[in-house]
């Protein structure tokens, strides 16, 4: 008897532990926005570069890693309060993890986190012809210290098209490469592509300060 009274007010102890913990506030408020440059978003790999947000005040302080879209976009589940975001290394752009930017999340928040890229890609325009997919796009040098390392042109079956996720790769001649200037690079559509309705396709390039490609927007070609 004794051990059966013990065993009822465990599982009582339980189920009133579960409600409180089930009673629990779930964040109600959205930090979303786009990482721009020169008022513009900057394309990534998916879930490659992140963000992180920390919160001061509280006994265990644990970052929040934002994951950004690879249309330069993220948005994150969070409380209302004061948070310090940190733009991380490894992506991109510069790594400034010395100064934080602090942003007040009140419901939904919007907020656009700038970055410093080392290359800036824009003005792409593509052609479809011969079997054939060329691009002319702009690389402007942002970072006086960077040096191009790569610019690829990247086709793919599905939307989420990057240097990890992709059909084909056709990459440029870095010696030919123009700062400022008009740059193309060609690809022969491959055997396996040449059947496709459509091809997504972008330009990346990566910099020798970092392993992560920036990008141009995705694009849908009719082929």
């Amino acid at each position: 008897m004794k051990n059966y009274i013990i065993y009822i007010l465990l599982g009582t102890a339980l189920v009133f532990g579960a409600c409180e913990y089930d009673n629990y506030e779930e964040p109600q408020a959205i930090l979303y926005g786009q990482v721009v440059y020169d008022g513009q978003a900057v394309g990534v790999r998916t879930n490659g570069p992140q963000l992180e947000l920390w919160q001061d005040g509280y006994e265990l302080s644990k970052n929040i890693p934002i994951f950004i879209a690879q249309d330069g976009t993220y948005s994150v589940s969070l409380f209302d309060g004061e948070y310090k975001l940190v733009r991380k290394a490894g992506a991109p752009w510069l790594a400034e993890l010395s100064d934080t930017i602090i942003v007040n999340v009140n419901g939904h928040t919007e907020f656009d986190v700038p970055v410093t890229p080392y290359f800036s890609l824009h003005d792409e325009t593509y052609q479809v012809g011969n079997n054939t997919v060329s691009v002319t796009f702009t690389i402007d040098q942002v970072v006086d210290a960077a040096a191009i390392q790569e610019v690829n042109l990247y086709l793919g079956y599905a939307v989420l098209t990057d240097q990890n996720k992709n059909e084909h790769i056709a990459g440029a001649d870095i010696s030919n490469i123009t700062l400022g200037g008009q740059n193309t690079i060609q690809a022969t559509i491959p055997e396996h592509l040449k059947d496709e309705e459509y091809l997504f396709v972008r330009v990346g390039v990566r910099s020798n300060m970092s392993g992560e490609f920036s990008y141009t927007e995705v694009q849908k070609l009719d082929i």
